[in-house]
C-alpha cells in the first residue's frame, strides 16, 4: 500500500475504512435499492453522535452534527449506488450479487465520507453545523433530484455543498479543481422511425424504416462538426439500433437510442433542435416518419462549479498539499453527474481524486474496474481539512 498524505486520526482508522469500503463493495445495490448500505451507513453516524433522518430520495441518508455557535453550515455528499455489470475482478471482496458490481467508486465515496465523518465527530475542532448527504441512484435515475424534491435543502440548508469522485489515469491521491462548467449535461434521446414492413425480397412494396434509420445515424454526425461552433464541447453518441428479426423481412419501425452530452446549457438545447430537424427530414426523404422523444428523467444539467466555493476548495488543498499535491492542467469531462442539480440550488464545488492507473486502474463502468483504497486516507482527511476551514 502507498501511504499518500492523510490526518494523524483519518491514518489511525485507515485500515478500518478500507474493511469497511471492502464490505460495500462485496454488496452492491442498485440505484434505489440501496437499503443494507443505508442502514451501514446510518448505524454509523448514530453511533458517533449524528442526528440521523432517513428516507430523502428513497433510500437517502442524511447526518447532521453541530459543534459551538457558529451558524454556517456546509454540506458533504457522497453516492451509495452501484450497477448492472458483472464484475470480473476476482478480488476476495468481489461482488457477491450476481449482476451488479460497484464499478464506479461510490463504495469508496462512501467510505471516504464516513471516515471523515467518525474524524470529525471525535475531535469536533469546528464550530457551526455539518451536514453529511449519502445520495441514492446517481448512475442516472436522478436520486440528487429526488432528494432536492423531498426537501433536502429545506430541512438542511446549506451555504455550500461539496462532492468528489475518483478519477482513473489520475495521479493516485492528487485532487482536481475546475471552476465553471465541469462535466456535461446529459439526454437521453429515443428516434423511433415508422415506416412499411414487407417481404425482404420485395423492397420496393415497403418503406424501410432501417436504411432512413442508417441515413440518420450517418446524419447525426455532422451536427457536432457543422452546426456547434467549434471551441464548444458536444456530443452526439448513437448507442443502440434495432430494427427487425429476421434477414428476410422489412421491419416496419426501427429505434435509435442517442447519449447528448454538452458542457454549456445553450449548446444542449441547440443539439436538441438539430436531432430533432435531421431526423425527421431524413425519414421524410425516405417516405418514412420520425419521432423524436426526450427522456425527461435522464435528463441532467451539465455540472457548473462556482467560483468562490472552488477557489476556496482548491486553497484548502494547496494549504495542505502544496500545488504539487494538485492536478496541475484540470480539463471538462464529457461524463455527467447528478450532483449537478444541487449546485443549482446551492453554491459548491465538485472534484476529483485521482485513482491511479495501476491494477484495478481501467475507467469507471468497467467489470475489471476497482476503488483504489491508497487514495481513501488521502480524501478523508481533504474533508476534514475542508470541513474545519469552512467552519473556523
Amino acid at each position: 500500500m502507498i501511504h499518500l498524505p492523510a490526518l494523524p486520526g483519518i491514518r489511525a482508522i485507515e485500515e478500518e475504512m478500507i474493511a469497511l469500503r471492502r464490505h460495500i463493495h462485496a454488496h452492491p445495490e442498485l440505484s434505489f435499492e440501496e437499503f443494507a448500505t443505508a442502514d451501514l451507513v446510518a448505524g454509523k453516524l448514530q453511533e458517533w453522535g449524528y442526528q440521523v433522518h432517513r428516507g430523502l430520495g428513497g433510500t437517502g441518508v442524511v447526518g447532521l452534527l453541530k459543534n459551538g455557535q457558529g451558524d454556517k453550515t456546509i454540506g458533504l455528499r457522497a453516492d451509495m449506488d452501484a450497477l448492472p455489470i458483472i464484475e470480473q475482478t476476482g478480488l476476495e471482496y468481489s461482488s457477491r450479487h450476481e449482476g451488479v458490481m460497484h464499478a464506479c467508486g461510490h463504495d469508496g465515496h462512501t467510505a471516504i465520507l464516513l471516515a471523515a465523518a467518525k474524524h470529525l465527530a471525535a475531535t469536533r475542532e469546528f464550530d457551526g453545523s455539518l451536514v453529511l448527504i449519502f445520495q441514492p441512484a446517481e448512475e442516472g435515475d436522478g436520486g440528487a433530484q429526488r432528494m432536492l424534491d423531498d426537501g433536502l435543502f429545506e430541512l438542511f440548508p446549506c451555504d455550500a455543498v461539496f462532492a468528489l469522485h475518483n478519477m482513473p489515469g489520475l495521479p493516485v491521491g492528487k485532487l482536481g479543481f475546475l471552476a465553471g462548467p465541469f462535466m456535461a449535461s446529459t439526454d437521453t434521446v429515443t428516434i423511433r422511425v415508422d415506416g412499411v414492413g414487407g417481404h425482404g425480397a420485395m423492397p420496393h412494396k415497403t418503406v424501410d424504416p432501417l436504411l432512413a434509420g442508417a441515413a440518420i445515424v450517418m446524419a447525426l454526425q455532422s451536427i457536432v462538426s457543422r452546426n456547434v461552433n467549434p471551441l464548444d464541447t458536444a456530443v452526439v453518441t448513437v448507442g443502440a439500433f434495432h430494427a427487425g428479426l429476421a434477414p428476410n423481412v422489412i421491419a416496419d419501425h426501427a429505434e435509435l437510442q442517442l447519449s447528448v452530452r454538452a458542457l454549456k446549457p445553450q449548446v444542449r438545447d441547440e443539439l436538441i433542435v438539430r436531432i430533432t430537424e435531421l431526423a425527421e427530414a431524413q425519414a421524410t426523404s425516405f417516405c418514412a416518419r420520425a419521432t423524436v422523444t426526450v427522456d425527461e428523467a435522464q435528463r441532467f444539467p451539465p455540472l457548473i462549479n462556482h467560483a468562490q466555493s472552488t477557489d476556496f476548495a482548491r486553497q484548502v488543498a494547496v494549504d495542505w498539499l502544496g500545488e504539487e499535491g494538485l492536478i496541475s492542467d484540470m480539463q471538462p469531462l464529457t461524463g455527467s453527474e447528478d450532483f449537478a442539480v444541487m449546485l443549482e440550488r446551492c453554491p459548491g464545488c465538485y472534484l476529483l481524486i485521482g485513482n491511479g492507473d495501476g491494477e484495478g486502474g481501467c475507467m469507471v463502468h468497467n467489470p475489471g474496474y476497482d476503488f483504489n483504497d491508497d487514495c481513501l486516507a488521502t480524501g478523508a482527511s481533504y474533508w476534514v481539512r475542508l470541513v474545519e476551514s469552512f467552519l473556523s
